[in-house]
């Protein structure tokens, strides 16, 4: 019995102590979490550098975008129509010549001289029928006379206008006002009919020609303003009319062709240079507007930063903290986009460094860099 309450005694002792030891343990847990979550909750984020705008209203015009190449209104490659050898270059690489100016002379030397026979030919029958017609008065000669040396005078008088346009066709002549490529002739060359001597381009007006899908043929007419811009000249816009809207519709791609003319005095558009180009349709709407790089976009929806003013802090300075708002966006406009939905006229948000913000943290702003806020701005050059 001795034995056995000893036992006991022993079994009570060590479960005593292992409470002990087990609340002990339970009990630091308990004050290490308190201590951490105290340490947690004093604990502030640091300050984010970002920029700021304030969102405005501004006007839209709903636009129809596509793209395009420019041609030129005539366009031709200048070749000879005759073989022969170049005698005579009249121009310089890149030259703006006129209608009519003479650009290569072919070697006309054996033309020229049976053009003076027949001239010579012309010229005697001129003389007999004169003469015949003077003696007819006197009815000396018969009238059948006469008729025979008008038929002589006709005939001799068309070989010198047929001789006359061989010889035309030696000289290569500028067929419009334009603009000269590079030549592609030496003198001395022996030219086959047919070769290319130089490219002649007319470059004011210039067209432009692109298309549009067949839903937009009701928004679009002849006379109608486009605007185009081009990433060789930073984005400047150039502000042209349609001229033409194609009544065929491309079975395949369901698209029409439709066909601008631009102004081109200082001959900046050249053919096949590649553009954006802008239709305005449609009334214009207010909408609220942003630099696209102030919108950031998740799977849960579109997320813009507002900046949040929650009075001084202790050193006397406006504590400023980032609120996350989730809004609808609408169209965009080369570096803007529309907010349709979510964000107000007048409210200030973060336009850069919002990556590292989350809601409530505090920001000290920095306007010094801007990111784009160019209406006009156009995308790069996929080409």
């Amino acid at each position: 019995m001795v034995r056995r309450r000893t036992i006991i005694k022993r079994m009570v002792i060590m479960l005593v102590a292992i409470g002990v030891i087990l609340g002990g343990i339970f009990g630091f847990q308990a004050f290490k979490a308190r201590m951490i979550a105290s340490y947690l909750a004093g604990l502030k984020s640091p300050p984010q550098t970002v920029s700021t705008m304030t969102a405005t209203t501004s006007s839209w015009h709903t636009a129809l975008q596509s793209v395009g190449s420019f041609n030129a209104v005539e366009g031709a490659n200048l070749s000879a129509q005759v073989p022969g050898i170049v005698q005579k270059i009249g121009f310089q690489d890149g030259q703006d010549v006129k209608k009519g100016d003479l650009l290569v002379q072919l070697l006309a030397d054996q033309e020229i001289a049976t053009l003076q026979q027949y001239q010579a030919s012309a010229a005697n029958a001129q003389i007999t029928y004169d003469r015949d017609a003077k003696l007819l008065t006197t009815r000396i000669i018969p009238p059948s006379q006469l008729d025979a040396d008008q038929a002589t005078l006709k005939a001799a008088q068309a070989q010198v206008v047929a001789q006359q346009a061989l010889i035309d066709q030696y000289a290569i002549r500028a067929p419009f006002d334009g603009r000269l490529g590079v030549r592609l002739v030496s003198l001395g060359q022996y030219l086959a009919a047919g070769t290319p001597v130089v490219t002649l381009q007319s470059l004011d007006p210039i067209q432009f020609d692109f298309t549009m899908p067949q839903q937009a043929l009701s928004q679009i007419k002849v006379g109608q303003a486009v605007t185009a811009t081009i990433d060789a000249y930073d984005g400047r816009s150039f502000d042209g009319k349609i001229t033409a809207v194609s009544p065929l519709i491309d079975s395949q791609s369901r698209s029409l062709t439709v066909r601008a003319s631009f102004a081109n005095p200082d001959h900046r558009l050249l053919p096949g240079m590649f553009a954006n180009v802008s239709i305005t349709v449609g009334e214009p709407k207010d909408y609220v507007t942003l630099p696209q790089a102030a919108v950031t976009i998740n799977p849960y929806g579109n997320v813009v930063y507002v900046v949040t003013d929650k009075g001084k802090g202790p050193d006397g300075k406006p504590q400023l903290v980032a609120d996350q708002t989730f809004v609808t966006t609408g169209p965009t406009r080369g570096d803007q986009i529309a907010v349709l939905k979510g964000l107000t006229p007048g409210q200030v948000v973060v336009t850069s460094g919002q990556l590292k913000l989350s809601n409530g943290t505090p920001l000290v702003v920095n306007n010094a860099v801007q990111p784009s806020d160019n209406p006009n701005a156009a995308p790069p050059n996929p080409n």
